[in-house]
């Protein structure tokens, strides 16, 4: 793969760059949307499963808000022969695979919630470098398909391995052995293996330069926590980014709960998984023409049209209580992520200072990680309201990720794109 200055990125090395994603995010959404939910009722009472589980895997993400960061400014002054993005992808992936089995072998919530956290470390660890390989890489011009493609191989992994968890998952629930667990840790370790190995292999990377080494990693901490409060454009992208995945992420991690409790439905994780490959097809429609899209028109365009959309498929949740029209809501939902995604990626890109990329898009990624354990936060709210009138405490949340995705939308004007 050549360097970006060539200006001579070919097509495939979208996908050599990308391909580690597919991989992360079957790993993530299996995990969040599937498994853990499923193993928070082995150990914890009905009544309180979503403080459980919400506030197992809030503070588990508030681990990736800062270990992105931190591992990114190392990153960025990496003296590796191999470069400095892919030896913190071999550590963090390594890592997972030895430490995933322990999601199966735990024999309570306390040792789950270890795992889970350890997780989160080993996870960030990777993805922090990994996501940096495209403003390293990618000329300016391209960033915007290059986040497309991104999300796109995001997306196919979620999808697919999360459909073929929940089968699995739903004969666990149903106490047909502990065999089908374990067929969906082999399965997202063997794809978490075959994307690490590609990466490793097949991505070249050249040895930072001696101005990019120059300033300590504890510098450039200190950096960050100054750019945090005091540019602009960067707290404005965060604040909005975050809104918008706490809006998202809190459908995501509440939705088998949701559907089974509310909608009563026979497989719960199957439905889960349905839901969320309808929403996948609506974000496979958009994540490659969104982001074609945002290096024409512009990436906040594109991000506020989004947030609105992402309200609109609430709203339709929140006002019916139908298991097929919830599913075209979730159609809709996914078209809004899909090219969010796109366009707000393509815009974190374009705010990274040369040299830092991997330490830039880690502080994006605290918006991505902060978003997504904050909507965790709403569990023990869904449980105090549901335990004062029936049901109540889904109806708020969804009424909540309304006012998520509509201010979100609105605030990402605030963020101006350099020249």
């Amino acid at each position: 793969m050549q360097n970006a200055k060539t200006n001579t990125f070919r097509r495939r090395d979208y996908l050599k760059i990308t391909v580690f994603g597919f991989a992360l995010t079957a790993l993530s959404q299996s995990l969040h949307s599937i498994i853990l939910p499923q193993r928070v009722l082995d150990f914890v009472p009905e009544t309180q499963k979503n403080t459980y589980l919400g506030l197992m895997t809030l503070i588990g993400l508030l681990l990736a808000v800062f270990v992105q960061p931190i591992v990114g400014a190392f990153s960025d002054r990496s003296t590796s022969k191999w470069g400095r993005r892919r030896p913190y992808i071999l550590i963090g992936g390594i890592l997972m695979l030895l430490i995933l089995p322990g999601v199966g072998y735990g024999s309570s919530f306390a040792i789950l919630f270890i795992i889970y956290c350890l997780l989160q470390v080993a996870g960030n660890t990777a993805q922090g470098p990994f996501q940096a390989l495209i403003p390293d890489l990618v000329p300016p011009d391209k960033r915007g398909l290059a986040s497309g493609v991104k999300a796109l191989m995001e997306i196919v992994g979620g999808a697919i391995l999360v459909y073929i968890s929940s089968i699995f998952i739903d004969r666990y629930a149903a106490g047909k052995g502990s065999g089908w667990l374990w067929w969906v840790l082999g399965m997202l370790s063997v794809a978490l293996l075959g994307t690490l190995i590609a990466t490793l292999v097949t991505v070249k990377e050249t040895p930072a330069s001696a101005d990019q080494r120059r300033t300590s990693v504890w510098s450039a901490l200190l950096q960050t926590a100054r750019e945090i409060t005091s540019n602009r454009d960067l707290v404005w992208f965060l604040v909005s980014r975050l809104l918008v995945y706490m809006a998202f992420t809190t459908i995501q991690q509440f939705a088998l709960y949701y559907l089974r409790d509310v909608l009563g439905v026979a497989n719960p994780a199957e439905a889960t998984a349905r839901f969320l490959v309808i929403a996948v097809a609506g974000m496979l429609i958009v994540v490659w023409p969104a982001g074609y899209l945002s290096d024409k028109i512009g990436r906040r365009p594109i991000s506020f049209a989004a947030g609105l959309l992402g309200a609109l498929g609430i709203g339709v949740i929140a006002l019916s209580q139908e298991y097929h029209t919830i599913l075209w809501a979730a159609g809709i939902i996914g078209m809004a992520m899909g090219a969010f995604n796109s366009a707000n990626w393509a815009l974190a890109t374009d705010l990274v200072a040369k040299g830092e990329e991997a330490r830039y898009l880690g502080i994006a990624n605290m918006a991505t990680a902060g978003g997504a354990a904050l909507a965790r936060a709403i569990g023990p709210a869904i449980d105090f309201f549901n335990n004062r009138s029936h049901l109540l405490g889904y109806s708020v949340m969804l009424w909540c990720c309304i006012a998520y995705f509509i201010v979100g939308a609105l605030l990402v004007f605030k963020v101006k794109r350099p020249a």
